[in-house]
Formats: C-alpha cells, structure tokens, sequence
C-alpha cells in the first residue's frame, strides 16, 4: 500500500511548493534565468541522488539507453515552467489556476490515453468531463 500511495504523496507536496516557488518568483527576473538557475539545482540534485542509489553504477552506461524521451521531456518541462511563470506573472490566482490547467489536462489526456494508449473511454469519463467543464465554468465566474 505504501509504494502506492506515496508518490502521489510527493507530487502533491512538490506541487505544492513549485506552485508556491512560481508564484514567489521576483517579477522583473527574466523566466528563463530563473529556469537556467531552477534547472542547475535540478541536475545537481538528480546527480547526487543518483550516485547515492548506484553508488557503484555507471553513469555512462546509463546514458546509454537513452531514447528521445527525456531529451523532448527537457524541452517540454521549459514551456511547462514558462507556462506557469508567465500565468502567474499574468495575475492568475494560485488557487484556480492549477485547478483549471488540471481539469483542461484531465480531459486532455483522457483522449490522449484512448488514442495512443488504447484505454477505455467510457460513458462515465465523458460525463465527468462534463462535470468538469460546468465546475470550471463556476470557478472562473466573476
């Protein structure tokens, strides 16, 4: 149970603190010299973790077996990053703001799992999209 319940106790708690971070940036800081600096601590911390699980490992031969995914998955984590800092730099609230990004996600990759992952789209995710879509349009009611 634990080795379920845990990462998603991590995301929620990085999500968290990298909202709070994002929103916390200084306003005239350009957003990709915070993301130069963001994504320096970044490897250095994915390093130092990786050498204290391997610490015999090779990292050479880890590299290796590397396809295109974590080189597009970099490329996309800047825009995700940008995406947020300029959101919040355009006054969205961090109280609705993940919460419309995450219900437009959610439906999102509702169709993508179907698509490419061939996953059921069922009658009762359709609805919830529903529900989803009358819940933002409440939320962002003025």
């Amino acid at each position: 149970m634990l080795s379920y319940v845990w990462p998603m106790a991590l995301i929620v708690i990085s999500n968290t603190l990298y909202q709070i971070c994002a929103k916390s940036q200084p306003e005239g800081l350009s957003p990709f010299a915070s993301l130069a600096v963001t994504y320096g601590v970044s490897a250095l911390v994915s390093l130092a973790i990786y050498f204290v699980q391997n610490p015999h490992g090779s990292l050479v031969q880890e590299l290796s077996g590397l396809n295109w995914a974590p080189s597009v998955f970099g490329i996309v984590l800047v825009g995700l990053e940008a995406g947020w800092l300029y959101a919040y730099r355009a006054g969205w609230p961090v109280s609705t703001a993940t919460v419309v990004q995450s219900a437009f996600l959610a439906v999102v990759l509702m169709f993508v799992g179907w698509l490419l992952y061939k996953e059921a789209l069922t009658w009762n995710k359709l609805v919830g999209v529903a529900v989803c879509l009358v819940g933002l349009a409440f939320i962002n009611l003025k």
